[in-house]
């Protein structure tokens, strides 16, 4: 077949049209990236007012006071008006302090406590993408490791948008390796630990994803066609044993599925300890969730005959960008409770304006200058995101057979 050139006012052809657009895509990104971060091109991780800090530290903010005032805490960075800023370090080192000279020390305490508690692995998953299940993967493990729990975020879509938001171009930064692919691979397995890379945000280390990712999909296939296996490891076993690797650093693990069902989300399903559904409630989304769980059920019990059984602590449905004036989304969100009672989660992350403009700058709402926003808008984005995580929480420490720690309202 003779390559033709495409009828779209370039004398050029298909193959060179598609790579030029490529080319001039990847080098604006570069340019925006540049221009969103800091003069290194890394990110930094604003501070927090002294009503953030006690709200995730579990203490009150007359109370911080008290500490500084007694000096039994160093003091902290004022603003222009005299109030005190905090750093993620600060908040982690007031919490460890608390948890050795608090009255109550376990509640400073929230992660694992003993070998009996066993890491979390908590899949984000959906058979179809835009339900928010990037955007909730890593505010969830932003959430919980500015509460104190020590977090490992591991990307497993290709489209690597949990590793972008770290502020990383996968294509670049990956070029050569260093993601979670090499650890699933076949030929040569990299160890997990070698891959893991610090971020900007205290307690939260990243397993970062790139493009290559997508080829685990054709070479397990091939393996199982020949009946491969390396290290005695089959591909639903591949992350669970790269993960006990790393067991003793980490409280919580968030995996960010790929958005459809393939030997990705099953070799994530099957390390988990836990599954989030994000679902938007609408009835595509809603019919699209069927074939997910059809196909996802089909596919374990496969996994199940083969003597694998996954021991899930909750499976849950998150209504993700839910919007409470919407009828239709009433309706559908009614209707899902009605089909699955407790197993939605009571609280939706709503659709919200400030968090779509965050993501634009590979940001959260944990990360955007309170004053860069609404003020109401950014407010009543960050209720809803820290009521779903409060609640994720509960079943974590349900997990750990221990009441959640009472750390006051979101």
């Amino acid at each position: 077949m003779t390559e033709q050139n495409v009828d779209l006012g370039r004398e050029e052809s298909l193959s060179d049209y598609i790579q030029n657009q490529a080319e001039r895509l990847s080098q604006e990104l570069n340019r925006h990236m540049f221009d969103s971060f800091a003069p290194d091109n890394t990110k930094v991780l604003r501070k927090f007012t002294a009503a953030e800090a006690s709200d995730l530290i579990g203490t009150s903010t007359s109370n911080l006071r008290k500490l500084h005032s007694e000096g039994k805490i160093p003091d902290a960075e004022t603003d222009s008006r005299g109030r005190r800023l905090y750093s993620a370090e600060e908040i982690h080192k007031i919490r460890d302090y608390l948890a050795i000279e608090g009255r109550n020390t376990d509640i400073f305490r929230p992660g694992r406590r003993s070998p009996q508690d066993q890491m979390q692995v908590i899949a984000l998953a959906n058979f179809k993408g835009g339900s928010g299940k990037s955007t909730t993967s890593i505010h969830m493990a932003q959430r919980f490791a500015l509460k104190g729990y020590k977090v490992l975020a591991v990307d497993m879509d290709p489209q690597a948008s949990l590793t972008t938001m770290f502020g990383y171009r996968p294509e670049i930064a990956f070029a050569e390796g260093g993601t979670i692919y090499d650890v699933l691979d076949y030929e040569n397995p990299a160890p997990l630990s070698s891959i893991i890379r610090d971020t900007y945000f205290p307690n939260l280390d990243l397993a970062p994803a790139g493009i290559m990712l997508s080829e685990y999909e054709t070479e397990t296939a091939l393996a199982l066609q020949r009946g491969a296996r390396v290290s005695g490891a089959p591909f639903y076993s591949r992350l669970t044993q790269a993960l006990l690797t790393v067991d003793d650093y980490y409280d919580i693990v968030f995996i960010d599925c790929p958005p459809q069902i393939g030997f990705l989300t099953l070799t994530a399903l099957t390390a988990s300890t836990g599954v989030v559904t994000t679902i938007i409630p609408a009835m595509y989304d809603v019919a699209s969730m069927a074939q997910f769980l059809m196909l996802a059920g089909n596919l374990m019990r496969t996994i199940e005959q083969a003597g694998i059984n996954p021991d899930w602590a909750f499976m849950k449905y998150l209504l993700s960008r839910y919007e409470h004036h919407d009828g239709a989304q009433s309706q559908m969100a009614h209707f899902l409770r009605m089909m699955f009672g407790d197993n939605v989660m009571e609280n939706p992350v709503v659709k919200s304006t400030v968090i779509l403009d965050a993501s634009s700058t590979q940001e959260t709402i944990y990360e955007i200058p309170p004053t860069s926003v609404n003020k109401k808008t950014l407010e009543r984005a960050l209720q809803s995101m820290n009521a779903a995580a409060n609640e994720l929480e509960v079943l974590v420490q349900q997990a750990w057979e221990r009441p959640v720690p009472d750390k006051g309202a979101a």
